[in-house]
């Protein structure tokens, strides 16, 4: 009986996640039937490959000798499906990850471009934090991820896509309480005890925090909201200050309509948006058309934020 690409399939799902009930939810088919496959292929090498214990699957000695082989050839597939699948440009079926801080502002002008264009593409949109998303680019999942850079990581390819600036969000009663400071004002002379910001996780808090002057650990920053839209819903209601992306702007404006914000004096703070890929996946042309897609898509948005909110002149 021949190796199958399903048992090696199954046999790292089970190495990953050592355990045969979760393993069988990660490959989306019954515990029984993983069982019976890692038996075969058990029954094909001449000996065992995990040592079965009450609620944990380790490998064995010989088991992890050929989990070796067995990602190798995995991962030869999956490159000859990638080449396939790219072959003719941006065409055939795109998995994208996109941080919540910009999905849900450049997802619809994006993916309105895309179709425009006539592209022949199935775009599958995965949402997720940063750490997430390089572990899905990483392990194949996502074949491309829209991130604020730098993204860290090796063997990683990143295409800077336009510039998002923080914007100082509250109250206009509160933006008026800054007095004659605020046609000055930088990031690092907010209050901590007026600041929220997004609960952890978030590559925004990390920068929030950076550009603020702030540690992690300080007690008087509050970090509980989980969305942009929380966050603009508190403080349009009186409850502190944030930082919000320019992306962000026009949607969380009018989903909020008591939300004022100014600009601090140049040079402003920001983050750069970036498309990110695997440096061994291979490039037809179809990241670069993506990543001028993304980046005309989110330029539009930023610029448009400037309009409706003049940079004020450097002090």
């Amino acid at each position: 009986m021949a190796v199958t690409f399903r048992q090696l399939t199954y046999f790292k799902a089970l190495a990953e996640q050592q355990n045969f009930g979760r393993a069988a939810e990660t490959v989306h088919v019954s515990q029984p039937a993983l069982s019976a496959q890692i038996r075969e292929l058990e029954l094909t090498l001449g000996a065992p490959l995990i040592e079965r214990q009450p609620r944990r699957a380790l490998l064995t000695p010989f088991g992890r000798r050929m989990l070796v082989h067995a990602e190798a050839i995995l991962s030869g597939v999956a490159q000859m499906e990638e080449e396939a699948r790219w072959r003719e440009g941006l065409a055939g079926r795109l998995s994208l990850g996109i941080i919540p801080t910009v999905a849900p502002y450049i997802l619809p002008g994006a993916l309105a471009a895309l179709r425009a264009r006539d592209l022949s593409l199935d775009v599958q949109v995965s949402e997720g934090k940063t750490h997430r998303l390089l572990g899905e680019l990483a392990s194949g999942r996502i074949d491309a991820a829209l991130m604020a850079l730098p993204a860290e990581g090796k063997g990683l390819v990143a295409a800077p896509l336009f510039e998002d600036r923080f914007l100082l969000a509250g109250t206009a009663a509160r933006l008026a309480s800054l007095g004659e400071r605020s046609e000055a004002l930088r990031p690092t002379e907010i209050e901590p005890g007026q600041l929220l910001l997004l609960e952890d996780g978030h590559c925004l808090t990390d920068q929030a925090l950076e550009v603020c002057g702030r540690g992690r650990g300080h007690a008087q920053i509050n970090m509980g909201a989980s969305s942009l839209s929380t966050l603009s819903r508190l403080v349009a209601a009186g409850f502190g200050l944030t930082l919000l992306p320019e992306i962000a702007l026009s949607v969380e404006r009018m989903a909020a309509p008591g939300l004022s914000v100014m600009r601090f004096a140049t040079p402003e703070p920001a983050r750069q948006i970036g498309l990110v890929r695997r440096s061994g996946s291979r490039d037809d042309g179809w990241f670069e058309t993506l990543a001028g897609v993304l980046a005309e898509a989110g330029d539009g948005i930023v610029q448009g934020c400037r309009a409706e909110v003049p940079v004020v002149a450097g002090v």
